[in-house]
């Protein structure tokens, strides 16, 4: 509902107005403005703004958002001419909803998903009736409880483990209390919940360690929710997008991410 509401918002202003778009697609020559998350996002891309771009003829401008709706919002109006900062399956659930005509152009890093808590030191000293947090968007929400099931704590019905909520659980032997919030709260939640399921991005923003403090943390083998560039259709085949995507997969990149987040952020 969310989404549906920011982008009708979105597309009538669209309307109105006229289109937003005043930047690379009608400017060869502006700079890519492309929309991130602070963290990793844009210390990845600003790594790429000020050793790379140059050597393929780029002029990039980062553009901070602290939220996962806006980011999508800003590129379907022409505010932004990019973004790096979600999934394949996120994408997929805000063009189902929104009918927004974006395209992913490439994966990059991964947030391995963890879950936290500043009152126990296992998932086994988890009590009987712990409040427990997760995302309230579907994908994150999915994700969180795929994470809780691989560690012993849930089951949820055969066949939803993609779309999993909490009315989806089958089996809660703990009879866990569940608390949705957006992802962004989810650092902040520690304080009133027993555990909480915090996305990678948002935990290395609030000083969590994944490596270290999460008390358990999605495995990078296999995982589906790569990070990646996102464009409009009108901008998918454009050679500034694919070169940006080039360098966002170079070694150079690889090398950074390694060095910078010690594990706690994994380049494809």
């Amino acid at each position: 509902m969310r989404i549906r509401a920011a982008l009708l918002a979105v597309l009538l202003t669209a309307v109105g107005c006229g289109s937003g778009d005043t930047g690379a697609a009608s400017d060869p020559n502006a700079a890519l403005k492309i929309g991130v998350s602070p963290v990793p996002h844009a210390q990845v891309l600003r790594y790429v703004a000020d050793n790379l771009a140059a050597s393929k003829g780029l002029k990039i401008e980062v553009v901070e958002f602290t939220d996962y709706v806006q980011p999508n919002t800003a590129l379907v109006d022409g505010s932004l001419d990019a973004n790096y900062f979600q999934t394949v399956p996120y994408l997929d659930t805000f063009k189902a909803e929104s009918g927004a005509p974006l395209e992913w152009i490439g994966p990059v890093h991964i947030e391995p998903l963890g879950v936290y808590s500043k009152k126990h030191k296992s998932l086994a000293d988890l009590p009987s009736g712990a409040r427990v947090a997760v995302a309230n968007d579907a994908t994150n929400e999915a994700r969180g409880l795929k994470l809780l099931q691989d560690n012993g704590l849930i089951k949820v019905e055969p066949g939803t483990e993609k779309t999993a909520t909490i009315r989806d659980i089958a089996e809660n032997p703990k009879n866990l209390e569940f608390v949705e919030l957006e992802a962004a709260q989810l650092p902040r939640s520690l304080d009133d919940t027993d555990a909480s399921v915090v996305n990678g991005n948002y935990a290395i923003d609030a000083g969590l360690k994944p490596e270290s403090d999460a008390l358990a943390l999605e495995k990078a083998e296999g995982n589906p929710n790569a990070n990646g560039l996102v464009t409009r259709l009108e901008l998918k085949d454009d050679k500034r997008i694919k070169d940006l995507l080039d360098l966002l997969q170079s070694q150079q990149v690889k090398d950074y991410i390694k060095e910078t987040f010690s594990g706690s952020v994994l380049a494809v």
